[in-house]
């Protein structure tokens, strides 16, 4: 049986081939090897994943497509951790969450692949393998457009006093946050990125306002500008997205692509179901 995981900076999800039936999958914490050592990975599978683990002996491969698994280092950390859990499976593949979204989106066709969930990149995909460019820099330098973005804009907007005062005490009823906490979770604590990307949820409890509607402008626009207009032939190919964010905020991110002469392809909120059925149908 093979065993298909997709995995962000906050959450993997998990899915078990079941011959002659529904598929099973299940969820753990986001397994991205730049945050998380192979002891860290190692220990989050074995205290969320013990049903699955329990499915060990059915498992002969599997295939880990992850955030932070673009070079080889990495990847090793993530497969080393998954050959430690899984001992009995004979095969482990671990790829980017890039490569990942462009099979659940593009299959074998040609086109541009953006990944919106916590973090943010984007890949040129030629049908067999993407082509990387110069972004995907993570939460302090890029990430634009992404739940972090936004988390960290409406974060910083509220303790500096720039949100309008009505949005400003809903913020504060919903969190219950001061700089102290700010400063211990994003400076002192692990994984800063998905904190900070919790609170890109608030968007969606204010989006009809004028406040909500110029930050997704404005963060979806640096998304445009620095990740898809960097490709020469952009307006020539589908743009697909993948994850949380362009999945929530779909409606403002689709007017703004057609704006910018940018084709909108598949919007999917996450890849597990498509990439499983991309690698039984191209694992024969």
């Amino acid at each position: 049986m093979i065993l298909v995981a997709d995995s962000g900076s906050s959450k993997t999800d998990w899915l078990l081939e079941n011959p002659g039936g529904e598929a099973e999958e299940f969820k753990t914490d986001g397994l991205n090897p730049y945050f998380l050592t192979e002891k860290d990975i190692v220990k989050i599978i074995q205290s969320q994943g013990q049903e699955l683990i329990k499915r060990n002996y059915k498992i002969s491969e599997i295939f880990f497509f992850g955030a932070g698994c673009s070079n080889p280092d990495r990847r090793e950390i993530i497969s080393n951790a998954l050959s430690q859990v899984f001992p009995k499976t004979s095969y482990v593949s671990v790829d980017s969450d890039l490569l990942g979204s462009a099979y659940a989106t593009c299959g074998h066709e040609k086109g541009l692949c953006c990944v919106l969930g916590t973090g943010s990149n984007i890949s040129f995909f030629n049908g067999e393998d993407i082509f990387e460019g110069k972004q995907g820099l993570g939460f302090v330098l890029g990430d634009e457009g992404s739940g972090s973005w936004f988390g960290k804009a409406l974060v910083r907007d509220f303790l500096y006093g720039n949100m309008p005062p009505d949005i400003a005490r809903a913020f504060n009823e919903r969190y219950h946050i001061d700089k102290e906490t700010i400063i211990k979770n994003v400076y002192q604590r692990p994984r800063a990125n998905s904190y900070l990307a919790a609170f890109a949820r608030f968007l969606n409890e204010v989006r009809t306002s004028d406040y909500a509607q110029q930050m997704l402008k404005k963060g979806f626009l640096e998304f445009i500008d620095t990740n898809i207009k960097t490709y020469p032939d952009y307006n020539k190919y589908k743009c697909h997205f993948v994850g949380s964010i362009a999945y929530q905020f779909s409606d403002e991110l689709k007017a703004l692509c057609k704006e910018n002469g940018i084709h909108v392809g598949k919007i999917i909120k996450k890849p597990i179901n498509e990439l499983l059925e991309f690698v039984l149908k191209n694992n024969q």
